[in-house]
């Protein structure tokens, strides 16, 4: 990969993708602004929109960064005593958004000032931060529910193997993975600069990756593969234990389940936009569709805290006392008498 290269006259616009501001397409992310060399970005405070965008990722940010340290916290020091397989996937999970919300900052000070301030190592490493989250929270959450599969179908060999070392040798491969899944971003992006003004984009003049196949390779790899096997796995657990009343009602189950739900709601979109912009449908739809679908994905990194203290019922009127209740529960696995039921329950279904 090139180091930062001088130009003077812009990149033409079907070259490099969606030219915008506001919008942070990590698959497409280019100068936001059709200026030339002699001109600078306007000031983000002069537009309403960029001033909604910057504080709504502020406000992500400081609870994606608030809550994932208080899951981290519950499981790293609360429940050290107690660590389960359960907790082991939470905690990768924690601590992939918390990483992820550590990088925005660089990402909203791009919105604020349409121009990239930190240099060719950060336009690089920032987006394949973005990508290791996506590919590991779902992968995890491919992982759990292949777990929780296994434990209903096969109850009696769940209760013998299911233990903290394969699951810590499951969460290594998923992270390394996810980092081998990841590298194009380190790959393609570069800087240019447009006289005093620097930006980051994806240089695919240069690289062994297809501009259209990347986009593509992560929604198969990243989205499309993991949600059917999840769904497979989810139908199967449904259809054994419908007459079950202990897992329709239990809790790691409905915390699972909500984890999915809204991993597909924050990243469906981007991934349709995404498609959409590199067979370049480029218009005002299309602007206000990625803008909205880069919020939900970073939304994504500060929803699962919330989902794991607010699950439950009954919230007390200390807030933080409440959380970390809640959270102890929504990690917690079935005590061995219920795991009892479970085997007892298998064995008659037998």
């Amino acid at each position: 990969m090139s180091s930062m290269s001088t130009v003077t006259s812009l990149p033409n616009y079907d070259d490099y993708g969606m030219a915008d501001y506001g919008i942070m397409d990590y698959d497409y992310v280019v100068p936001p602004y059709d200026f030339n060399i002699t001109s600078t970005p306007p000031l983000c405070t002069q537009q309403a929109e960029c001033v909604i965008l910057v504080a709504v990722n502020v406000l992500i940010v400081l609870l994606g960064l608030l809550g994932n340290g208080l899951v981290i916290w519950v499981i790293g020091f609360k429940m050290r005593k107690r660590r389960t397989v359960t907790t082991t996937w939470y905690l990768s999970l924690a601590l992939s958004d918390f990483i992820f919300c550590a990088m925005q900052p660089f990402n909203i000070n791009l919105h604020a000032t349409g121009v990239w301030n930190f240099g060719l190592f950060m336009c690089k490493f920032a987006p394949f931060i973005l990508f290791l989250n996506m590919f590991s929270s779902i992968f995890l959450m491919l992982i759990i529910s292949v777990d929780r599969c296994v434990s209903v179908v096969y109850a009696f060999w769940a209760q013998n193997n299911r233990t903290m070392k394969r699951a810590a040798v499951a969460v290594v491969v998923a992270w390394l993975f996810s980092m081998l899944l990841s590298i194009p971003s380190l790959e393609v992006r570069d800087t240019i600069e447009h006289g005093q003004v620097i930006q980051c984009y994806n240089n695919f003049e240069m690289s062994v990756f297809s501009s259209t196949l990347v986009p593509v390779f992560r929604f198969v790899l990243g989205f499309v593969f993991p949600l059917v096997i999840i769904t497979g796995c989810y139908s199967i657990i449904i259809v054994r234990m419908k007459n079950n009343s202990m897992y329709r009602s239990a809790m790691p189950f409905k915390v699972m389940t909500a984890l999915i739900v809204t991993f597909v709601i924050c990243w469906f979109p981007y991934h349709i936009f995404i498609l959409l912009e590199i067979n370049h449908f480029h218009n005002e739809f299309m602007i206000t569709g990625l803008k909205i679908s880069m919020v939900l994905v970073h939304a994504n990194s500060c929803l699962n805290p919330f989902l794991y203290a607010f699950m439950g019922k009954n919230i007390k009127r200390n807030f933080l006392s409440a959380c970390v209740s809640k959270m102890e529960n929504a990690f917690s696995e079935e005590s061995p008498s219920e795991s009892e039921k479970v085997v007892t329950f298998m064995s008659e279904a037998v």
